[in-house]
């Protein structure tokens, strides 16, 4: 674990998943962790569990994103965390549905590192938490996956502004996490194809080689290294942790 004292860290999406795992894991590398999320009880219990400051914003708003980084104050690392997911057969996907998507999984990672870009001064790491959803196609989300492509591409052209300096720019892209919004995934297979929990859950984990979810501790692991010494070199990356999905 790389020794991160002296350095700040905001974390979209703080409240839950992958996102507490993350707090937790880079407050106990020494970081001064500032988490956000629209749902100030799970931000609340998240700080009281790992010492973060914890902020409510809406990745989606830009005035919000930037209210964000003031209250945060200086941080190095930025980790565009928060996002939701929806699924539909494509032909009764709305367009709700998919603004929707793409507002906080795509829109929201855009404001977060742009403006954590913006604040930046001297040595930084930006990173974008996608998905599989990012390396290739799956049914019934098509505004997800295009969402998740989209960060992948954003994660990739910024590092090419950014390569000349001590700034880098990657994607963690997990598959099927061990977490609040995957069990929601469960619940719905559940209720649209009548199968129990099980069936529906080996659904999910029969598309990763390891037959697994992801535990968000792994996303945390890619995330410190990430942001540890060795990792210069590492920009423009879309890092899968996935079993060998992909």
């Amino acid at each position: 674990m790389p020794d991160l004292a002296g350095r700040g860290v905001l974390i979209t999406g703080g409240g839950s998943g992958a996102g507490a795992d993350l707090a937790r894991g880079f407050a106990d590398a020494g970081a001064r962790v500032v988490i956000a999320g629209r749902r100030q009880g799970p931000l609340d219990a998240v700080a009281a569990a790992t010492g973060a400051a914890a902020i409510t914003a809406d990745v989606t708003d830009e005035a919000s994103v930037a209210a964000m980084f003031d209250a945060a104050g200086p941080v190095q690392i930025v980790i565009a965390n928060a996002g939701a997911a929806d699924s539909a057969p494509f032909a009764r996907t709305t367009l709700e549905q998919w603004n929707a998507m793409l507002a906080v999984n795509l829109t929201g990672v855009f404001l977060t590192l742009r403006e954590g870009l913006r604040r930046l001064d001297g040595w930084g790491r930006l990173i974008s938490v996608a998905s599989t959803a990012g390396l290739k196609g799956y049914a019934y989300v098509a505004p997800y996956v295009a969402a998740k492509h989209g960060v992948v591409g954003l994660t990739r052209s910024l590092a090419q502004e950014i390569a000349r300096g001590p700034v880098t720019a990657n994607a963690l892209c997990p598959g099927f996490l061990d977490t609040e919004m995957t069990d929601r995934s469960v619940d719905n297979i559940m209720r649209t194809t009548g199968r129990d929990r099980e069936a529906a859950l080996k659904a999910l984990t029969a598309t990763n080689p390891q037959r697994r979810l992801i535990a968000p501790a792994e996303v945390t692991a890619a995330a410190l290294w990430l942001c540890g010494p060795g990792s210069e070199g590492i920009n423009g990356q879309a890092i899968a942790i996935a079993g060998g999905e992909v």
